[in-house]
């Protein structure tokens, strides 16, 4: 009431010091209000990462066909049917290498006759390069995303590869961690928090991918049932890397907690 506040000029009541006390105390409660409000403001945005779901890395003709591959359309399907409205991006990465890429065992038989695919080879440059089977070409139908896969008009885009003296599994640098690609950038204009990786493969692409992602300062989780391995093997070296590195890998199942 008017009565109560006293004056300018009047002269303060004794217990001033109380007074003032109180008063710091109420600012105290309304910054640590702020705060509080600041950190609710501060949205969590997620994005889906689809890896390189494509012809070649799919049972039955796939020329690097990951078994079960196939069957992770379904599971990526079910997860953009049930929750999608909850992730605020879904980009699809796409191997799309040249010809002529260093990976590529029928690009290195002859200069290494010894060279075996999936076995590790050195290339000219020095540098020790996973052999693969000529996979994912630039135009070819192996390098098409599976026909069977949801996909929406505002899905992006990420190609990967491209550079044939350089392997790229993850979809955001290549292996030799010097050229990025727009994956970051495009996370970051989106203001994403969290990414949730799925596709193919767990212990390469998928695993490089959600990798990097951490170390970019995202929060990173792996679906692991949306997801199948080259090899038992490398699947248990890719996943204690992942768990060492804070990556969160997790089920179809725990999204209905997470995404809530």
């Amino acid at each position: 009431m008017a009565e109560d506040v006293p004056a300018k000029g009047d002269e303060l009541p004794a217990d001033n010091d109380a007074v003032n006390d109180e008063l710091k105390q109420e600012q105290t409660v309304d910054d640590a209000d702020v705060v509080v409000q600041s950190k609710k403001d501060k949205k969590c945005k997620r994005a889906l990462l689809i890896v390189d779901m494509q012809y070649d890395f799919m049972p039955p003709n796939g020329s690097l066909q990951v078994s079960g591959g196939d069957k992770i359309v379904k599971v990526v399907n079910d997860i953009r049917d049930k929750y999608g409205s909850k992730f605020d991006e879904v980009i699809c990465s796409m191997d799309w290498h040249p010809k002529t890429h260093c990976s590529f065992i029928d690009n290195n038989i002859k200069r290494v006759p010894t060279a075996k695919a999936f076995s590790l080879c050195k290339l000219e440059n020095g540098n020790d390069q996973m052999m693969w089977p000529v996979h994912c070409v630039q135009g070819s139908k192996g390098a098409k995303i599976h026909k069977d896969l949801t996909r929406s008009q505002s899905d992006k885009i990420i190609l990967k590869g491209m550079d044939p003296s350089v392997d790229s599994y993850s979809a955001f640098m290549d292996n030799d961690k010097q050229t990025k690609t727009a994956m970051e950038g495009l996370l970051k204009e989106a203001e994403i928090t969290d990414i949730f990786c799925v596709g193919l493969a767990y212990d390469y692409c998928v695993g490089w991918t959600a990798l990097d992602g951490k170390a970019l300062g995202f929060n990173s989780y792996v679906i692991k049932d949306a997801s199948a391995s080259v090899s038992s093997e490398s699947e248990v070296e890719r996943e204690q890397q992942m768990k060492d590195a804070g990556v969160n890998i997790i089920k179809v199942s725990d999204l209905e907690n997470l995404l809530k």
